[in-house]
């Protein structure tokens, strides 16, 4: 094999793309590893190099359980480097036009279980107004499945809990209406009588915004994340826990108790079901998980 078009090519990405050294190794690691493999099949030539040359080379990588990260890198370095050969006449064609680019494995979210929900909601010190409102913050986060802007956005205005509803306009300015349970309505009610009055009085100015901080300013994203993380951690949860690990155990257990797809879409805000449809495939694992763990012959 004619080491010389690598050469070139590393040149031209050094010299004429103006790429970063560190890159350029990059590149030069995934040719240097891909012109091997070649060695071993006896491959003598680029023009011998087709569809099924690269299809088994692929193949191969995922065998030895490369990452999907690293074979998505991989692919996007041998699609330029055959580019570069046809382009510079080495080659008549470009392979790599007839592989299908390799898609990342979908990754379920995670979620948590009823009973690390449940220790996790009683971990707040209620006694206490910052308690009060960060039972009342979970309480709302797993009652409804808001996103974390929502939450922090969420005005007096929005609230009617004498209909037990939330009204949110999430992403795209789309409008949905979400029920709050007897709980969600309880500790929120709460809050609103008793905590949040208190630390309004700290603020340096008047606003409608619902959960505040402990001088009375809207709470940020990162002070929510920072409180959940803090909360985890007094409950002695392993799991790692953010604010849409609530949203995601939300849908997931709706899914888990006959809820609807369609409704449990609405819901979450979901313009599109099939990005609601992940949610199935964790019912799925969690049920097999489940039967694997109970049956007797499993």
């Amino acid at each position: 094999m004619d080491s010389r078009p690598m050469e070139d090519y590393l040149i031209y990405l050094k010299v004429e793309k103006g790429l970063a050294p560190n890159t350029v190794e990059s590149y030069q690691r995934d040719i240097r590893h891909y012109v091997d493999y070649l060695s071993e099949q006896g491959i003598k030539s680029w023009e011998e190099i087709d569809r099924y040359v690269l299809l088994s080379f692929f193949s191969e990588e995922r065998q030895s359980d490369k990452s999907d990260n690293t074979i998505i890198r991989q692919f996007s370095s041998l699609r330029k480097f055959h580019q570069f050969l046809k382009q510079e006449g080495v080659t008549p064609e470009d392979p790599m036009l007839y592989v299908k680019t390799p898609k990342k494995a979908e990754t379920l979210p995670k979620i948590i279980s009823m009973n690390e929900i449940d220790r996790l909601l009683e971990t707040p010190d209620t006694a206490k107004p910052l308690g009060i409102r960060d039972r009342a913050m979970l309480e709302v986060l797993y009652a409804t499945g808001l996103r974390i802007t929502e939450l922090i956005e969420l005005t007096t205005e929005d609230i009617h809990l004498s209909m037990k509803l939330i009204q949110i306009v999430g992403k795209g300015n789309k409008e949905r209406l979400i029920p709050i349970g007897e709980m969600g309505c309880k500790w929120l009610d709460y809050y609103m009588e008793s905590a949040r009055p208190f630390l309004l009085k700290k603020a340096k100015k008047e606003t409608s915004v619902i959960f505040l901080n402990s001088r009375g300013a809207p709470l940020s994203r990162q002070g929510v994340w920072k409180k959940i993380r803090q909360l985890k951690q007094e409950a002695g949860i392993r799991a790692s826990i953010t604010p849409h690990t609530l949203r995601h155990s939300f849908a997931t257990h709706l899914l888990e108790n006959g809820a609807d797809l369609r409704v449990v879409q609405e819901l979450l805000g979901h313009a599109n079901v099939s990005t609601t449809q992940i949610y199935t495939h964790i019912t799925k694992h969690r049920l097999k998980d489940i039967y694997g763990k109970y049956h007797p012959r499993a």
